[in-house]
């Protein structure tokens, strides 16, 4: 059998994991060429290619159907590194991991969503979306 939550708890709970992000400062998002790593507490093995320093309160509030939007789109941050984007994970504030997911550039379905993933050194890198979705029912 599955457990299942309701829409109410579903919401608290989307809440509760990107108001994460905010703890101990403004977070960031990790951008790393390579997939998306299997399991969420390990670091991705490719190149990191850039962090984007987010807004002091990252995520608005959850929808009914447990979704938060990041705010204050597009974020952008300069690249260190050179490589195809293809994974990314949230930093909180103080440094924690949050979640993690996968890149694609605007239309092409990853959970971030960059408007290009081929990415130059020195290159600006533009975040063009990002959603947390919390599983439920």
């Amino acid at each position: 059998m599955t457990t299942r939550i309701p829409d109410a708890s579903q919401q608290a709970a989307c809440d509760a994991v990107v108001d994460r992000i905010d703890v101990g400062g403004a977070g960031s998002i990790k951008i790393y060429t390579g997939s998306q790593p299997a399991d969420a507490d390990s670091t991705p093995a490719g190149t990191l290619l850039v962090t984007i320093a987010l807004a002091a309160t990252a995520f608005g509030s959850a929808s009914a159907a447990g979704t938060a939007t990041l705010a204050s789109t597009p974020r952008t941050g300069t690249a260190a590194a050179a490589g195809t984007a293809g994974c990314f994970e949230v930093v909180s504030g103080g440094g924690s991991k949050v979640f993690q997911g996968s890149v694609t550039a605007t239309g092409g379905g990853g959970d971030l969503t960059l408007d290009n993933t081929s990415i130059a050194s020195g290159q600006t890198v533009n975040i063009s979306s990002l959603t947390y979705t919390q599983p439920g029912t």
